[in-house]
């Protein structure tokens, strides 16, 4: 959520700059000239990745004379597909439209950028490992990517085949099997290529049969559907690849065989193998997952005055509730009775944005993070909730991380943190608390990245982490438009450590062909469970003031991610609410808790194998509005989060605060319900 504080439209920017702006006009006149118009320039031109482009902006008068000064700020927005230095030299990242801004004497001026997306690099063609018989037909699966590893599909993708006596291809993709041997098919984008080989064999089967031959399941759930051939000999045919196809309301099946339906009703499965077929039918009821949420408590952040502070994130531990703020306090709270909370302290810092806290288990020490300080100096704040009425600072860190640290992670006695100045991850050891220290950095490396002067100081361009999750020894990060990294920092597997991470693996996905133009959007964070990472997006409009009373819009995917091959993640799932954005999440006994800003607080059965869309399939157990008349923005959620904790939720939202509820009674007679939550939080 850095944007928010990062470039929060242009009221933002100008009350985020004040104290430049003040000292930059030090020995002005008393009456200093008023701008009439701005024009900045070059403007309405095309760009390329990788650009650096001096702009140049012009003040004039109401009588159309120039001023003689000079602009106080320059910006580019949306910020991650260009970063613009306090000279009016913008850099590009990536593709879109963008607008360059320059304020001058008070008055904002702009021009507005189309940066075109760079030629394909290369195309990978997903494998087809089995063979075809002569007469099969199969789908060939390609990804073109950029350079830089992003996914595209706005480049088509043409087919031919280098032995079409073997087999050929269609503009489709589609391979039909002639005769026996091994072929190998070519897919081009652009000026990129890629081959792939099949293997062809004789159709010596006799008849084919598909397993189960009848079945029902509950929408969401995945059935597994194999089928069996046999030549004429009675011998099983192996490694021979099987054709599926289903008829029914709603429902895919993959190319494993693999079945989940939407809606609920009768489906017909085919599975071919060349002219030989076989059916199976499935029957699906409704999941009926549904069930009733009841408030516990309701507690709002509130001003001396009575006014409504904006929350952000929450941790619980014990007895004991945690709470930051957009702003410059800690709060923590006696939840031993949840139904009758009870404020213990609050802890003061210099900051605009304190965006995450959290403790170790034993709470004895715990950690925040810094935004906009006053002194320029962010970093983290370590302090002791030994005493949860008696908060106490222990120390400070910000020798490497005076830009900002926008989310911390404790794990054992390190606090692995983002660098808001240089988008690196940094490992920070406190075993001894009042000395921490640093023991490891490590960035993901990006062509266009820079480092630029902003108006809080520097800060990253083109590269930004944005949160991270550590578990088992490997480090899960959420790398905005570099994707999903996972490394090693003590698992083992590439002989990482703490203080020497190591590169396990990267997943990139393409946020502007997924969201297109207008909007900030980047991979916002992860959670593991089990074998799936559950990745969030965090989607905004380019530009928005995150102290208006007025709705922002929001958008936002949670991808789910199957990591049994951890070196090789793969997106087998999603999750989306339409009229929401995904926003933080919690997985715990086969449910995920999480906040979908304009959506709410939400709780997801995850149970089982997840695949395609877990929204259309009913999966959601139950839906929580965290708006409230008192709220921030009266009557509007803006939920950040939720977490379990001694089978209670506690859903945190921007706008009204915390509230704790738990599951209730079931919202269909006879449904199939998720277990009570666990006692303890994971």
């Amino acid at each position: 959520m850095r944007m928010l504080t990062r470039l929060a439209g242009l009221a933002g920017i100008a009350m985020a700059l004040a104290p430049v702006m003040s000292a930059q006009q030090v020995g002005a006149p008393a009456t200093p000239p008023k701008a009439q118009t701005v024009e900045v320039t070059p403007k309405d031109i095309q760009a390329n990745v990788g650009d650096k482009i001096k702009f140049s902006a012009v003040a004039k008068d109401a009588a159309g004379n120039v001023l003689p000064v000079k602009p106080m700020v320059w910006f580019a927005a949306p910020f991650d597909l260009a970063g613009a230095d306090s000279e009016g030299v913008v850099v590009f990242h990536e593709p879109g439209e963008v607008t360059v801004g320059a304020v001058v004497a008070g008055k904002p001026g702009f021009a507005h950028i189309t940066v075109v997306a760079p030629p394909v690099a290369k195309v990978e063609i997903a494998p087809v490992t089995q063979a075809l018989v002569t007469g099969s037909t199969t789908v060939l699966l390609a990804t073109a990517r950029s350079a830089n590893g992003d996914p595209r599909t706005d480049v088509a993708i043409q087919w031919s085949s280098k032995s079409p006596t073997i087999a050929k291809v269609n503009e489709s993709g589609m391979v039909t099997a002639l005769a026996a041997g091994n072929a190998t098919l070519v897919a081009t984008a652009g000026p990129a290529s890629g081959e792939t080989s099949i293997r062809v064999v004789a159709d010596t089967i006799q008849k084919i049969s598909v397993k189960p031959e009848a079945t029902s399941a509950r929408t969401g759930d995945v059935v597994h559907f194999t089928a069996a051939a046999q030549d004429a000999k009675g011998a099983p045919a192996k490694d021979i690849l099987t054709s599926w196809t289903i008829s029914g309301p709603s429902a895919t099946i993959y190319a494993d065989g693999a079945f989940v339906a939407a809606l609920p009703g009768t489906y017909k499965v085919t599975g071919s193998i060349g002219r030989h077929v076989a059916v199976a039918s499935i029957v699906v009821a409704p999941r009926n997952a549904e069930r009733e949420i009841d408030v516990v408590a309701h507690i709002p952040l509130k001003a001396a005055d009575g006014s409504a502070i904006q929350t952000t994130e929450e941790w619980v531990m014990g007895n004991h509730l945690y709470v930051a703020s957009l702003g410059d306090k800690i709060y923590d709270y006696d939840i031993s009775d949840p139904a009758k909370p009870k404020a213990l302290d609050s802890l003061k810092a210099d900051a605009r944005l304190i965006n995450d806290l959290s403790t170790t288990p034993d709470e004895k020490i715990g950690v925040f993070t810094r935004e906009g300080a006053s002194t320029r100096k962010n970093g983290i704040v370590f302090f002791d909730p030994s005493d949860p009425a008696h908060l106490k600072v222990l120390s400070e860190y910000t020798e490497t991380v005076t830009g900002g640290v926008h989310s911390a992670f404790i794990s054992t006695h390190y606090a692995y943190i983002t660098d808001d100045a240089t988008g690196s991850l940094r490992v920070i050891d406190f075993q001894d608390p009042q000395h921490p220290k640093e023991v490891a950095r490590w960035q993901v490396e990006n062509a266009t990245a820079a480092s630029i002067a902003g108006p809080m100081g520097p800060m990253s361009s083109g590269r930004y982490l944005h949160d991270l999750y550590v578990k088992d020894g490997l480090a899960y990060l959420a790398y905005w438009r570099d994707g999903l990294i996972i490394l090693d920092v003590g698992n083992g597997m590439k002989g990482g450590s703490p203080e020497h991470p190591q590169l396990v693996s990267q997943y990139k996905f393409n946020h502007y062909e997924l969201y297109g133009n207008g909007w900030l959007a980047g991979t916002h964070s992860t959670f593991r469970y089990n074998n799936y990472l559950f990745v969030g997006d965090e989607v905004f409009p380019a530009t928005f003031d995150i102290d208006s009373k007025e709705r922002i819009p929001v958008r936002g995917v949670c991808h789910v991610m199957d990591i049994s091959d951890i070196e090789h993640p793969r997106e087998v799932a999603i999750y989306e609410v339409p009229e929401g954005g995904i926003h933080n999440f919690w997985a715990d006994n086969d449910m995920l808790f999480l906040g979908d800003y304009a959506g709410g607080g939400r709780v997801l059965d995850i149970s089982g194998e997840l695949r395609g869309n877990l929204y259309q399939q009913g999966r959601e157990i139950a839906r929580f509005w965290t708006g409230d008349v008192a709220g921030y923005r009266a009557n509007l959620p803006f939920s950040w989060g939720a977490q379990p904790a001694n089978g209670l939720i506690y859903f945190n939202d921007i706008n009204s605060g915390i509230w704790i509820a738990k599951l209730g009674k079931p919202r269909f007679k006879g449904s199939t319900t998720a277990p009570p939550l666990q006692e303890k939080p994971e």
